[in-house]
């Protein structure tokens, strides 16, 4: 029986949940209809290897309005200011033009405030223009890229564009599990439903978020979700209450941190794996029980198994192995690697339980040098 409920939670995920294992949409360059003015707000916390990268990407984007971007220097201990600001002088001297980066030294974390959110609250406050753009301080874009995530806003009145934006995918940790990382993100929130404004499922992927300032006003501001280590998913919920919004993958943002090693990987999943399934230890017994019957009995019924069993296993396998082929394909890794898809899903189950199993001896996430509960 086990076998057969494998095989039919194969063909629902493949065939009526959003079609996620498409890996779309992907927006094209575009340039806007309007050009409202835009605030790029970048929350940076002990960023030197990349700062210069991302703010030099950032002030040579080709946008017809008017923008400026917004650093906030959240008590970096390394020289990160410092390097956006020579980055940006650099810029301005090439293109013989006035620096458009304004760099905020963060106050003091407040208590109950995630440190990411309470820098985007400080770059908020220091600017007025009608469209936000949040980005990480280790993304680099394209130059087309506000215009098209601006082109997206403006032609479907929508209130935030989000995208997925490609992870950095060189190293044997990075081929083996940044696909998966970003086929199970597709697999909790199928872009599609996100999409649909008639679905109550939202997401959004942080490291670009697209958002009118009258929608964030309308939720009560960043401080609504102040405290969410998870806060691109709870933005998104939040805004989509109101209004629509899109989620898609980049093809003109790329994300430069790496992660060359297992343990890199691990420690980023387990760091906010547990919050993800709210600290209930329910819910985490049934994501391992729903994960081993997803990816762990097909493996098993076609090396152990018999007759139908067989057949059911390697039907489910097979479905598991060809909806991961097009995120593989994405990230230019070959097909191969979804074979071994139950081997992966086994890491991802081991940093889950290592996020919660840190969480009940009370050690909780860190990000950055900050220890959250």
């Amino acid at each position: 029986m086990i076998f057969f409920s494998s095989l039919l939670v194969w063909l629902y995920l493949f065939f009526g949940h959003g079609r996620f294992w498409q890996s779309g949409p992907e927006l094209p360059a575009a340039l806007p209809a309007e050009l409202p003015d835009v605030d790029i707000i970048i929350p940076a916390r002990d960023e030197a290897e990349t700062i210069a990268a991302v703010v030099e990407s950032l002030l040579a984007q080709d946008y017809a309005g008017n923008f400026r971007v917004i650093l906030v220097d959240d008590n970096s201990t390394d020289n990160t200011a410092a390097l956006a600001a020579a980055a940006a002088e650099a810029a301005a001297a090439q293109a013989g033009v006035a620096p458009r980066l304004t760099i905020i030294t963060g106050a003091e974390k407040p208590p109950g405030w995630s440190g990411k959110l309470w820098a985007l609250s400080q770059g908020i406050a220091a600017g007025t223009a009608p469209v936000l753009l949040f980005t990480d301080a280790d993304i680099v874009h394209d130059r087309r890229h506000l215009s098209s995530l601006t082109s997206r806003l403006v032609a479907r009145r929508l209130d935030m564009v989000s995208e997925m934006v490609r992870l950095n995918c060189a190293s044997l940790a990075e081929r083996a599990l940044v696909p998966a990382f970003v086929y199970f993100f597709q697999i909790l929130y199928p872009f599609a439903r996100v999409n649909d404004p008639l679905s109550g499922l939202a997401a959004a992927a942080g490291g670009t978020v697209l958002i009118r300032r009258a929608a964030l006003a309308r939720i009560g501001g960043i401080a609504a979700i102040n405290s969410t280590l998870i806060d691109d998913v709870a933005l998104a919920s939040a805004i989509k209450r109101s209004g629509p919004i899109y989620l898609g993958h980049s093809g003109l943002a790329t994300s430069i941190r790496p992660y060359p090693d297992f343990a890199d990987i691990f420690r980023m999943i387990s760091r906010t794996a547990f919050t993800q399934l709210r600290h209930s230890a329910a819910v985490l017994l049934v994501t391992i029980l729903g994960l081993t019957l997803v990816w762990l009995v097909p493996i098993y019924a076609v090396i152990f198994a018999q007759g139908w069993r067989f057949f059911a296993g390697l039907a489910a396998y097979a479905l598991s192995v060809i909806s991961f082929m097009p995120t593989l394909a994405r990230y230019r890794v070959s097909w191969w690697w979804a074979l071994a898809s139950p081997l992966i899903a086994l890491f991802y189950m081991a940093a889950t339980i290592s996020s919660a199993a840190d969480t009940w001896r009370g050690k909780g996430a860190v990000w950055k040098s900050r220890a959250y509960s």
